[in-house]
């Protein structure tokens, strides 16, 4: 028997469009934002992918850490929408469904859902582990787009 639940969240930061889209996109790029992941491979695009990756993240349960290995897909890589769906034994998928609009002032606003869904014993842990996670990517998100915006330094 499987569960699932949902969550989102809102990030604003002072970039392009593009440049929102194409770190949001680059599931290599989310290894120095997302607190769980320790590697990030990508790999040649699955069939209906625009890309591919296995993932290791390292997880705590108590008094155990513990490695675990996934593939996520970027299905839809747009300047205004990237979906992405992320899957990990046993029956574990995480959908993130992010969409991003200008705003005035040059702030770029990034609405991101996530749901999780996983067999009902692992539910509360896994949920909990993935809302942690990517509340945190959340707060390190936009500070990391307002890097992206800035100007190359004088040489």
């Amino acid at each position: 028997m499987l569960s699932s639940d949902t969550f989102s969240y809102t990030v604003q930061a002072r970039c392009t469009l593009a440049d929102a889209a194409a770190m949001l996109s680059d599931l290599t790029r989310q290894g120095e934002l997302h607190p769980l992941i320790v590697q990030v491979r990508q790999l040649p695009p699955r069939p209906g992918a625009r890309a591919s990756y296995t993932i290791n993240d390292r997880l705590v349960a108590g008094p155990l850490r513990f490695r675990t290995t996934y593939h996520a897909d970027v299905l839809i890589s747009e300047h205004d929408e990237i979906v992405m769906v992320a899957r990990q034994w046993p029956a574990t998928t995480v959908r993130n469904h992010t969409r991003l609009r200008a705003e005035p002032e040059g702030l770029v606003r990034i609405d991101v859902e996530i749901t999780l869904t996983a067999p009902t014993p692992l539910f509360r842990y896994a949920f909990r582990q993935a809302r942690a996670a990517h509340l945190a990517l959340a707060a390190r998100l936009g500070p990391a787009l307002d890097r992206a915006g800035d100007p190359p330094p004088p040489a």
